[in-house]
């Protein structure tokens, strides 16, 4: 046993982890080369080896929780390529108009047949929401509900949907409330798909960046949403973003934002989840989104439903593995490395969730406070 292997077996041991153990969330190691990997590398070098096969775990979504629950993250000392990244998003723009179209390139534009593979039938991209529902569906569902109530939608509105991805929101809100719609994503397969399943209804897509809304569309809404987009803006854009919301939004109008929150104000996301799932995604913290609203906004209500993306992501993950092996697909990276990539993503990400590393926020904020609106559903 080398010094590398002793000083992971010590790591994992003190967590409850045994590398070779008997329990479902005991690591199994079927590569010896693991374990200099993951304390050069990090987080990185933990992710990549698991897509290469290198290490297995029957119940990974356990293994991550106790790895979270250490705070390991916060006290490990980070390898030199994180710290040279983490300087990069210092200095740098990585959200710039230039760059914002890399997270759809890499995410966002695979097939919509791969995302039915987990997803719920309306396409429902982010956290449902469980006080009531027992299923993904019904969940869905009640949290697209929650913001119509939060919105307090009717026909005689216009409603702008800021990253809408293919339209599920908005076609729920407009069956249910007949109101005028625009809705706008980056991702050139996303604005296909939402066209098509959109259409009969008075409903606008945009392919756009959210920051040529106003150049492409004239005109003001009462009403806008934003949900599970916000995480790709970027710490130096908030503000930015949040003006954009001002000039669109009429003075009595409601904003619902929905988003990942993080316990501390970031400039970047882990290392793998950065390379390999949402390229320069940030999720915000309570201060970053404060300064960013600070003299546009009222803050009417500030919801967190964060352990509902746990029970959402581990849905996702059940489908996932039910459907994948009949999907035809062919991924560049191959079928099995391209599974356990996805494998990986929905645990270690659901995880951070039920160790409370991250949150799930929805916001409703005015231009004018109103007792009408703070009195919101949930």
């Amino acid at each position: 046993m080398n010094w590398y292997e002793r000083r992971v077996r010590e790591s994992l041991e003190k967590l409850g982890l045994e590398v070779g153990g008997g329990a479902p969330h005991d690591p199994q190691v079927h590569d010896k080369r693991f374990f200099q990997r993951i304390v050069s590398q990090g987080s990185l070098g933990l992710g990549e080896s698991y897509m290469d096969g290198w290490w297995s775990c029957a119940q990974l979504d356990e293994f991550f929780f106790r790895l979270l629950r250490a705070d390991l993250g916060q006290k490990a000392r980070r390898p030199w390529r994180e710290a040279l990244a983490a300087l990069r998003a210092r200095i740098l723009n990585m959200q710039s108009p230039r760059r914002a179209s890399r997270v759809a390139n890499v995410h966002y534009d695979l097939s919509a047949e791969f995302f039915q593979t987990f997803l719920d039938r309306r396409m429902v991209y982010s956290c449902a929401y469980w006080k009531a529902a027992d299923s993904l569906e019904q969940a869905q569902e009640d949290k697209l509900d929650l913001i119509c109530r939060k919105l307090r939608l009717s026909s005689h509105d216009r409603l702008l949907d800021i990253g809408c991805g293919w339209g599920s929101f908005l076609k729920y809100a407009c069956e249910r409330h007949r109101c005028e719609s625009v809705g706008v994503t980056i991702s050139g397969p996303q604005a296909s798909y939402a066209r098509r399943d959109c259409a009969g209804l008075p409903i606008t897509i945009l392919e756009c960046d959210y920051r040529e809304i106003g150049s492409r569309h004239q005109g003001r809404f009462s009403k806008i949403v934003s949900i599970g987009m916000f995480e790709h803006v970027g710490p130096k854009n908030y503000r930015s973003f949040m003006r954009v919301v001002d000039d669109m939004l009429t003075d009595d109008g409601v904003f619902v934002l929905q988003t990942i929150g993080d316990n501390y104000s970031c400039l970047r996301c882990e290392p793998w989840l950065d390379k390999y799932i949402f390229p320069n995604g940030v999720a915000p913290s309570v201060e970053q989104i404060g300064k960013a609203i600070e003299g546009l906004f009222v803050m009417e209500d500030w919801h967190n439903f964060g352990p509902d993306y746990y029970r959402t992501l581990m849905s996702w993950y059940r489908n996932f593995k039910d459907r994948y092996p009949s999907l035809n697909f062919d991924p560049p990276m191959g079928r099995d490395k391209f599974f356990r990539m996805w494998e990986y993503f929905f645990a270690s990400f659901g995880s951070a969730f039920k160790a409370r590393h991250l949150q799930l926020w929805q916001m409703i904020l005015s231009k004018r406070a109103s007792p009408s609106v703070y009195l919101a559903a949930r």
